[in-house]
């Protein structure tokens, strides 16, 4: 499609494999990257609740030794959560004939919107049992999020998929693979936007840069719900912008819906990411709103 697109480069989704004979155990990188996320994202977040200056009179809303049973939580959050949400957001018709297939997440199918409902659950339940602040915790988990976005997005990138629509760009990749190579009207290779790499920049590198700056520079702890605010907005842009350029979801696309509206209007429409995306925007904007106009952070909060 273009003489300037750039090879995939020769990397597996293994990082290693040992034959076992009846069986082969793998080490892939989109479970290394959950891996990395969890424990780099609990580093983060045991080094803000470290630095006292961060949260003012208050203090943080958990003492160091508790962010290990949050962690559980939250891991199950991700779990069930992006699990769940796939099947309902994406593929509800399939599972429904199909309901084993639900639990075989080793077979792939996870969805980030199913997976923050899935952590806002977990934190609710965590906030009700052990009686901690709520929105201060979200600002916490919202401050260590964009490094699991950002190597969960790589992942993404090394396993060929999620990848984004054709184009002559000269950043423009040739993935692997009959699907990745099948664009309608194209002689020869395809060439397609990284639009997982577009995303790992986006919600990892830029919205993580914004929420570290707010919470070490100005003082965002001390307003609670303004980090959780931010990150809301800015996944939910960002997504909705990649969306512009991400290959429509199977499921979705059809001869007369090439683009893969899940709401389509005439000529045009939202893609199911998109409509997930908006109301984050509208519930981070609300969230943002509400910080600036509140108090800081009150010293009588209960803290576990």
């Amino acid at each position: 499609m273009t003489l300037l697109a750039l090879p995939f480069p020769e990397i597996g989704p293994d990082i290693f494999s040992i034959d076992l004979g009846s069986f082969t155990f793998a080490l892939r990188w989109y479970a290394m990257a959950y891996i990395a996320g969890i424990v780099l994202g609990w580093w983060l977040c045991r080094r803000a609740v470290l630095t006292p200056r961060l949260w003012g009179a208050a203090g943080p809303p958990l003492a160091p030794a508790r962010l290990e049973d949050l962690v559980t939580w939250i891991v199950l959050g991700v779990i069930l959560g992006g699990r769940l949400g796939f099947v309902l957001f994406y593929q509800p018709g399939y599972y429904l004939a199909n309901p084993a297939e639900i639990l075989m997440v080793w077979q792939g199918g996870m969805s980030f919107h199913g997976g923050m409902l899935g952590v806002a659950v977990a934190l609710i339940l965590f906030h009700l049992r052990h009686r901690v602040p709520l929105l201060p915790l979200a600002d916490l988990l919202a401050l260590a999020t964009p490094i699991g976005l950002f190597l969960g997005r790589l992942a993404n990138f090394v396993n060929a998929e999620l990848w984004g629509r054709p184009t002559d760009l000269p950043w423009a990749v040739i993935f692997p693979g009959a699907a990745a190579q099948d664009c309608a009207g194209v002689a020869g290779l395809c060439a397609r936007h990284p639009s997982q790499l577009y995303e790992a920049l986006l919600e990892g590198v830029l919205l993580g840069a914004v929420l570290l700056w707010l919470a070490w520079r100005r003082g965002a702890f001390q307003r609670p719900g303004l980090l959780t605010g931010v990150f809301l907005m800015g996944y939910g842009t960002a997504r909705a912008l990649v969306e512009l350029v991400r290959q429509p979801d199977a499921q979705f696309a059809g001869p007369g819906n090439p683009l893969g509206y899940a709401l389509q209007l005439g000529q045009a429409g939202l893609t199911m990411g998109q409509i997930l995306s908006l109301p984050m925007i509208a519930a981070g904007l609300w969230l943002a709103l509400r910080a600036f106009r509140g108090e800081r952070l009150r010293p009588d909060l209960p803290r576990a």
